[in-house]
């Protein structure tokens, strides 16, 4: 599955120099890591968010998202945001830091 490298440059611009951060092709898509754990990535022309499982409910009451399914099976702390949730840069880092704040609460893997 392709992925959109022009979200993913977005994404990387979001994420700008901040210390930890790797890139890994992933579930068909490209997954952005903070220090070992993943964070956020693109899957075709969708934002994916690891929000943590309260994150994600909450996220999901917001339009333009849903439970990232990507083996048929909803996982409880991953969301996909569609390219409509994602209007401008201002949208697209409120998102990408609540994946941030998340993910920085977990032990690093590195």
């Amino acid at each position: 599955m392709a992925f959109s490298e022009a979200l993913a440059a977005r994404i990387r611009e979001v994420l700008g120099r901040h210390k930890g951060v790797t890139e890994r092709k992933m579930f068909g898509g490209l997954a952005f890591l903070l220090n070992g754990n993943m964070c956020c990535g693109v899957i075709g022309d969708r934002l994916m968010l690891r929000l943590g499982k309260d994150g994600a409910a909450e996220a999901l009451s917001e339009p333009h998202t849903r439970s990232m399914d990507f083996t048929g099976k909803p996982m409880k702390s991953m969301v996909y945001v569609d390219p409509a949730g994602l209007p401008s840069e201002e949208a697209l880092r409120k998102w990408v830091w609540r994946a941030v704040a998340y993910v920085s609460s977990l032990p690093s893997k590195v």
